[in-house]
């Protein structure tokens, strides 16, 4: 059984929603990370080092996996649940493209919102994520030939960055951008995706 370690109002939503998608069987712990002693949980604790959310745990019968980290549990949950054809297969050619956008909003779009958001200025050479306007226009260019960034094929890079685009439109900080409005409006339409944010503003009370 899946546990998924929850707060309200967190990147623990897009996890939410992956699970969704998957269609398999789990479970919500609330963990209010914003408590001292959110970590007391010791379930949570060995998932979750940093006390962040998302976190989950993975009861198998060869035992039990914790981890922390949307992509990494990206990750994990598609390659061992692989009936939710969420991933390319491990040998498929696709799989590099898959892969560099599951760790594209971990390793690009959230160094650049909070550069956004600080009003930081870079160097678009030398920062690891260039810099906001280079994320803008790669994921542009990543989703011309759509409407994912797999092209027909939905996948689990786009609940991480579909995600992304979501909270940036949120937050007022994604460009004025056909592409990338258009993308987040597909996404937040899916089924699996509004079942996630009413499952997400309930259980937030």
């Amino acid at each position: 059984m899946i546990t998924l370690f929850w707060c309200p109002q967190t990147r623990a939503s897009r996890i939410l929603w992956l699970l969704e998608e998957m269609n398999e069987p789990f479970e919500v712990r609330l963990i209010d990370i914003r408590k001292p002693d959110a970590r007391s949980d010791p379930d949570f604790a060995a998932a979750s080092p940093m006390g962040k959310v998302p976190a989950i745990m993975d009861t198998t019968e060869t035992g039990t996996v914790s981890l922390a980290d949307s992509s990494a549990i990206a990750l994990y949950l598609c390659d061992r649940y692989p009936a939710s054809g969420l991933a390319p297969a491990i040998d498929h050619p696709a799989r590099g493209k898959y892969l560099y956008w599951m760790t594209f909003t971990p390793g690009v779009i959230e160094p650049a919102m909070m550069e956004r958001f600080t009003g930081m200025e870079v160097s678009r050479a030398s920062s690891g994520w260039g810099n906001f306007d280079t994320m803008i226009e790669v994921l542009e260019d990543g989703l011309r030939e759509g409407p994912w960034l797999m092209g027909e094929k939905f996948s689990a890079a786009d609940v991480l960055v579909g995600s992304s685009v979501y909270f940036m439109k949120m937050f007022g900080i994604l460009p004025d951008s056909n592409i990338l409005s258009e993308y987040g409006d597909r996404c937040s339409e899916r089924p699996a995706c509004v079942k996630a944010l009413a499952r997400d503003s309930e259980l937030g009370g």
